[in-house]
């Protein structure tokens, strides 16, 4: 094979691909079908052309035999008047459209057997169309259906992309969602913790521990005043005791003199 012949070997089965992919079966079926309706309209007409110039015949026929009939009567009638020359001139026009009589029914027999020809043909045709239309409209519906299934199959196939891209935009929401909701939760831990009062407050460091140095010295004095109101109770409790004491004492003493006395 030359370089050429490949060259539109090629050439013509990358146009037959396209094709293929661009015929729609439907069309081409429907397109079929209207063609052989068409051959089958075309048969219907040129029956009818036969018909018609059959019957233009058999109207020619029957006027000729009219003629006949006339002239068969033209040279009897010159017979029963002794004129035989007007009797043969009858009978030669007799023989003459006779004759012709003839001619047009062997027309009339052609025309006849090429029309049953004809419609036995168009009765075959009609059988094979209405056939073909049966055919048609089953491949069709297959055809649909296939094509039916095969988007359905398409369309689940890019429903499964989009739920894989799906699922993906879900656990990343998911992701957000718990980091907003950490976040969240820390924000509410630092308002407990009095962070954000802290934050807002206009003293610095410096501020906030000279104060907490105030409120120890305050503390302190309170701790002493409070250490200095218990220790003086207890020695009013310590001073009363040892007198009490010393009474007690006292009364001892007495009592030892007046024995040794």
């Amino acid at each position: 094979m030359g370089i050429l012949s490949r060259a539109s070997y090629v050439v013509r089965s990358k146009v037959n691909a396209l094709l293929n992919r661009a015929e729609d079966p439907t069309e081409t079926l429907d397109y079929s079908y209207e063609r052989m309706r068409d051959e089958l309209q075309q048969v219907k007409q040129g029956i009818a052309d036969l018909t018609t110039q059959k019957k233009r015949l058999e109207i020619q026929k029957r006027r000729l035999e009219e003629n006949v009939d006339k002239h068969n009567e033209q040279a009897r009638e010159a017979v029963r008047q002794d004129r035989d020359d007007l009797a043969r001139q009858a009978l030669e026009k007799k023989k003459e459209k006779m004759s012709q009589i003839e001619d047009i029914e062997g027309q009339i027999a052609d025309l006849q057997s090429t029309q049953d020809d004809l419609v036995e043909k168009k009765n075959e045709l009609q059988r094979r169309i209405e056939e073909f239309r049966t055919k048609k409209e089953t491949m069709k519906a297959r055809y649909e259906a296939a094509e039916a299934s095969t988007r359905v199959s398409e369309a689940m196939s890019g429903v499964g992309d989009e739920m894989s891209d799906v699922s993906r935009a879900l656990e990343r929401a998911e992701e957000r969602t718990d980091e907003m909701e950490a976040r969240a939760a820390a924000m509410d831990e630092l308002q407990e913790s009095g962070a954000f009062e802290d934050a807002l407050s206009d003293e610095d460091a410096i501020d906030r521990q000279l104060e907490a140095g105030r409120t120890d010295s305050e503390v302190d004095a309170e701790l002493e005043t409070l250490k200095a109101e218990i220790g003086s109770g207890e020695a009013a409790e310590t001073t009363d005791s040892g007198t009490d004491v010393e009474a007690e004492l006292d009364e001892l003493r007495a009592d030892d003199d007046e024995e040794s006395a």
